[in-house]
């Protein structure tokens, strides 16, 4: 097949400079441009030297008219709001769209509503008649579905780990739904590349801290799959950390079990439902798992575990976010949306060390 043309939009920030990375390794890839506000006209590799020879496209802004208009693919690897404005314009074009951001996860407005709140955006959605159309973007529970929309929504980093950590015991039963708690804790770098006081190196360093307490956005993501997954509503209760490493996310995920559950019934049935997921790996407690078992890779590690003095289930789930939870999930996406091995460009092996 003809390599995917692809442009990047919101190319100097992490989420970008991960896409760029994989898609320069993709076999059937081929970035065309390079889109973003800042750095115009510098080439990708100043800003990031580890990409020269692989990567050394310039920056164009957004209205730059030489910018291509015959590309197969757009990632949108921008905050809130950018997608909901541009976005249309390159679906019109035929174009494939896979947007970072939480402006396509909601197929309606009402849902959409209540998550932009909780970021503090107070106006209504830009281009409401998209959301029927996009698809919420977790390949382990949409895969049929991405493989047939043009716009993708990429979840948040923690719903992915959480989803995903928690998709077999709510669909199978597993649980009682209403017992469910999250614990998660998110290196710095998924407050993105943009400085800020609380995020300087001083203010971070051996310094952990919990935020958003019973308010975070990716709440939304998480009771409304798995809502979809239980047949019934769920709501959670949900407390995020930032802990002072670069990358990686941890998940410690409880829940009361039901009756006749124990750890070799539930360790089957988390394997069973996650046989055909090349990047979702089960673990019982006899081994322990680490978030370095997945820094740079696509992986999502999962620690099985049951309190048996309790009753509780308790899952750890560890991806990268920068991968698992940002880029490496937007480009499997990408390899659904075109009929590819959802593998493509991500069969790499976890870098243990920095």
């Amino acid at each position: 097949m003809d390599k995917i043309r692809i442009g990047i939009v919101g190319a100097g920030g992490y989420g970008g400079c991960g896409a760029i990375e994989i898609l320069s390794r993709h076999p059937h890839a081929e970035i065309k441009a390079l889109i973003a506000l800042h750095n115009v006209g510098a080439s990708i590799s100043d800003l990031y030297p580890h990409l020269t020879g692989f990567c050394d496209l310039p920056i164009m802004a957004p209205d730059d008219p030489d910018c291509p208009d015959d590309l197969d693919m757009v990632f949108f690897a921008t905050p809130d709001g950018v997608g909901q404005r541009s976005a249309g314009k390159w679906l019109k074009k035929g174009v494939k769209v896979v947007d970072y951001s939480g402006d396509f996860r909601f197929n309606e407005t009402e849902t959409y509503r209540g998550y932009a709140a909780r970021i503090g955006i107070e106006k209504p959605h830009l281009s409401p008649e998209l959301l029927p159309e996009s698809v919420y973007g977790l390949p382990e529970l949409h895969r049929e579905e991405i493989a047939q929309k043009n716009l993708v929504g990429n979840p948040g980093c923690f719903a992915a780990s959480c989803i995903l950590g928690l998709s077999p015991a709510v669909k199978l039963g597993l649980i009682d739904p209403d017992s469910i708690i999250c614990d998660a804790k998110t290196g710095v770098s998924g407050a993105g590349k943009t400085p800020s006081p609380s995020f300087h190196y001083p203010a971070r360093y051996e310094a952990m801290n919990a935020y958003k307490i019973s308010g975070h956005q990716h709440v939304f993501e998480i009771e409304r799959e798995l809502s979809l997954l239980s047949g019934r509503k769920i709501t959670i209760t949900f407390t995020p950390h930032v802990v002072p490493v670069c990358r990686g996310i941890m998940s410690t995920i409880y829940a009361q079990l039901e009756e006749g559950q124990n750890l070799k019934t539930v360790k089957e049935a988390y394997q069973s439902f996650y046989s055909k997921d090349a990047f979702v790996r089960i673990f019982g407690p006899e081994k322990t798992l680490v978030s370095t078992d997945v820094r740079g890779s696509n992986f999502c590690n999962i620690s099985v575990n049951i309190d048996t003095r309790t009753g509780k289930l308790i899952v750890v789930s560890f991806i990268d976010n920068l991968m698992k939870g940002q880029a490496g999930n937007a480009v499997q996406n990408m390899n659904i949306m075109f009929g590819l091995d959802e593998t493509e460009g991500l069969a790499n092996m976890p870098a243990m060390y920095p």
